[in-house]
């Protein structure tokens, strides 16, 4: 009976303390530290705010008898300890007294996880000056105040699909001296379309921060284009700096001592208050192009015969969202036969937005003779410069087929009896001539010559090559399934040609697959870019019938292409995403 009470208790105590320890794992701790609490007036104060999970909101005290030098300097740091992960996040600040007494450090405040936590207040006694104050400061202390990481933003009030740049910029005082840096968080741009320019070289250059030299380097140039209006938050870029700072220490030879740091930079969150484009003026053909624009509809021919083709060009150029909205389509007569437009898009992205043209090219085949106009039509944006809708109109295009069989509803005019003759001068046949030089060849020449017989014999023997290739050219046609395997194919080909060149170069091959992708939706689908949302894209195929793996696979290729800006994607990978998508679409293209 004593046995079977001891283990009783022991595993309720097991129980307890495992279920004590897991509580204290999960605890939440949000506390405020301090370098001391009683300080010269001549001294420097370090307040530091931690918490061992993330969290949003942060609220400091008023710090009231000091004044802020520097801060808040953010630091975040986590590791894995025996299969546990430890997280640690900081907010520090440097305060220098104002005056003598005894002042309190109020409570800060901080959102975790939905929960409004708070510091415990701290009383601080600051006395007279004292003969060594801690004016020398710490390594970090100097690192903290000359490392900024700044977000500079070209407009903080843009028009919905409005260009805005955000360039980063780190500011090092010339007192340190920067040795490499690692990004800890990517801002994810929600609700923007983003187009990062890459930097190829980080120069320093001289500048000013808060009034004070500076250097810095741009390290992150990003194009945003808003995609919704209201307030939009732009996440924060982190950082983790290696920086050396000298000391007050000499070598043996009387070289300065450097000591080496690392600190955590956050550029902070930007708010963009995005304004929607207005509704009094709005044309009804407006499609969502934004920016200054240039509109033509072009043709490579105006006459032609039959049966012929000619191209038909409608592009756009320009500056502004190229890539975000739907050229107009013309209105072509029933009687001329349209293939589907090849999407052209020759666009660069800037640090002041996209600028270049894009057009679509229709393939046209007439099939009676006549005259066929085309008549204009008309293109629609919103220049936010002037704040005014501008619409464009292109001209009326008369195509003219000379030569062909008449339609039904032919109106052309039938040619006239009416005949020019050509008056004879009496020098129409001179050149004749009169004595010719012939000479005589034999009889048996060419009759009965192996060329004879060749000649003779040749149509026989073509006509079972003849059959033979008609057999299987009418083969070929009769089978309906091939032909759509070939056809999905050489779209497939045709829409990730780019991609294919640029296998082995990771940002340019994802840039050009995401086009690939989306410029098959376009073609496909006839959406509007701005409705390019992995749940959106999902919802039409599905209305489409189209088979969810084939779906999963579409959004899978879509994730990898944003993944791939910020992760290391092999050269296997680039090959297997190329390979996959080029299956998905020939694969789509069935079903669709």
């Amino acid at each position: 009976m004593q046995k079977v009470w001891f283990k009783f208790l022991f595993l309720s105590m097991s129980l307890f303390l495992g279920l004590s320890s897991h509580a204290q794992e999960n605890e939440v701790t949000f506390e405020l530290k301090v370098s001391k609490e009683k300080l010269g007036i001549n001294e420097r104060l370090r307040v530091e705010f931690t918490m061992n999970k993330d969290g949003d909101n942060f609220n400091p005290p008023p710090f009231e008898g000091f004044k802020v030098v520097m801060g808040p300097s953010q630091s975040i740091s986590s590791s894995w300890i025996n299969g546990k992960r430890t997280f640690s996040k900081s907010y520090s600040y440097i305060l220098v007294p104002t005056a003598r007494g005894k002042f309190t450090i109020k409570q800060a405040t901080i959102e975790i996880s939905g929960q409004t936590y708070k510091t415990l207040p701290k009383a601080i006694e600051v006395t007279a000056a004292v003969d060594k104050p801690n004016s020398e400061k710490t390594v970090d202390d100097v690192a903290d105040e000359s490392l900024h990481l700044v977000a500079e933003v070209s407009k903080t009030s843009p028009y919905l699909n409005e260009a805005v740049t955000v360039v980063y910029k780190l500011f090092v005082s010339p007192n340190i001296s920067v040795t490499n840096y690692r990004p800890l968080d990517n801002p994810k741009y929600n609700n923007f379309w983003s187009q990062e320019i890459p930097v190829t070289k980080h120069t320093a250059q001289n500048g000013t921060y808060k009034g004070k030299p500076y250097r810095y380097v741009v390290l992150k140039r990003v194009v945003l284009y808003p995609q919704k209006f209201g307030r939009l938050e732009i996440e924060p870029l982190s950082l983790e700096i290696f920086v050396d700072v000298p000391t007050n220490r000499r070598d043996f030879f009387g070289g300065r001592i450097y000591s080496q740091t690392s600190k955590t930079v956050s550029a902070g969150k930007r708010t963009l208050n995005v304004k929607a484009l207005p509704e009094a003026g709005k044309p009804t053909d407006f499609g969502g192009a934004v920016g200054d624009f240039d509109f033509s509809v072009t043709t490579s021919k105006k006459q032609l015969n039959a049966s012929e083709s000619l191209q038909a060009k409608v592009q756009v150029s320009g500056k502004g969202n190229l890539k975000l909205f739907q050229l107009p389509e013309p209105e072509l007569p029933s009687a001329l036969e349209v293939y589907e437009p090849e999407y052209d898009e020759n666009v660069r992205t800037i640090s002041s937005g996209m600028e270049g043209k894009v057009a679509n090219n229709y393939t046209i085949v007439p099939s009676y003779r006549g005259k066929y106009p085309i008549p204009g039509i008309s293109f629609s944006y919103f220049n936010p410069k002037t704040a005014k809708y501008v619409t464009l109109n292109s001209e009326e295009i008369n195509i003219e087929v000379l030569e062909g069989p008449l339609g039904a509803s032919d109106n052309a005019v039938t040619p006239s009896n009416n005949k020019q003759f050509v008056v004879p001068t009496g020098k129409q046949f001179h050149f004749i001539k009169l004595n010719p030089n012939l000479s005589k060849i034999g009889v048996n020449y060419f009759f009965g010559s192996n060329k004879f017989y060749l000649l003779l014999f040749a149509p026989l023997l073509l006509i079972p090559i003849a059959v033979f290739f008609f057999k299987k050219r009418e083969a070929i046609a009769s089978d309906v399934a091939g032909n759509k395997i070939k056809r999905a194919n050489k779209l497939a080909k045709k829409y990730l040609s780019t991609s294919k060149k640029e296998l082995g170069n990771k940002e340019a091959f994802y840039v050009a697959l995401e086009k690939g992708l989306h410029n098959y939706l376009k073609a496909k689908l006839k959406i509007e870019t701005s409705e390019f949302s992995k749940e959106k894209i999902t919802a039409i195929l599905t209305d489409k019938n189209v088979e969810s793996s084939y779906v999963e696979g579409f959004i899978s290729l879509l994730k990898n292409c944003e993944m791939a800006r910020y992760s290391p994607f092999s050269d296997v990978q680039m090959q297997n995403d190329y390979e996959k998508a080029s299956e998905v679409i020939s694969k789509m293209d069935k079903q669709l």
